[in-house]
């Protein structure tokens, strides 16, 4: 069981990177640029709740609700006990503030992680978009250097005929000037 689904797994990414493979080579087949591919796939409408998701979960993350919610706690707690010692409407135990902050803490949490969940998705993306932007980089510098490598090894030709040819010509003159 447990062999059969590392299988699959390993399976599925071989899958993945060699689309991935593909699209670099049609790339450089259309001289087309990947960067250009990374811009439409980050360009993504969000949806009006991830957007939402967002916002919340970077308020909730920020100093400022950390700041509100002590000041908030702080208003509650000085209400209950010092103005309405008589008539609190939530007295000592502040049932209703560990109420209100359960709740808080109840829906902030799922907003706060679908949120990462987006981000970490853009960022699985960012990564294996930077894969192939780096694949077809090297690509592309093992093609010069094999262009490189075979211009060398005709002027290295040339210059051995060159070469063959100047020591043809010095052997005429030499003979030229014994006579």
């Amino acid at each position: 069981m447990k062999n059969t689904l590392i299988t699959k797994m390993i399976h599925t990414e071989n899958q993945k990177i060699k689309k991935m493979n593909r699209q670099v080579v049609e790339s450089i087949k259309n001289n087309e640029s990947i960067t250009q591919q990374v811009l439409e796939t980050s360009m993504v409408p969000q949806s009006f709740s991830e957007r939402l998701a967002d916002r919340v979960a970077s308020f909730g993350g920020s100093r400022y609700f950390i700041v509100s919610l002590f000041v908030f706690m702080a208003l509650w707690i000085i209400l209950n006990v010092v103005r309405l010692s008589n008539s609190a409407f939530d007295p000592f135990p502040f049932i209703l503030l560990n109420l209100i902050l359960s709740c808080l803490a109840a829906v902030q949490a799922p907003v706060i992680m679908m949120s990462q969940n987006r981000k970490e998705t853009i960022d699985r993306r960012r990564a294996e978009n930077d894969y192939l932007i780096n694949l077809k980089a090297e690509t592309q510098i093992q093609m010069l250097e094999e262009k490189i490598d075979l211009m060398v090894t005709e002027q290295m030709k040339n210059l051995f005929k060159l070469q063959e040819a100047q020591t043809t010509l010095l052997k005429d003159i030499k003979k030229h000037v014994s006579k």
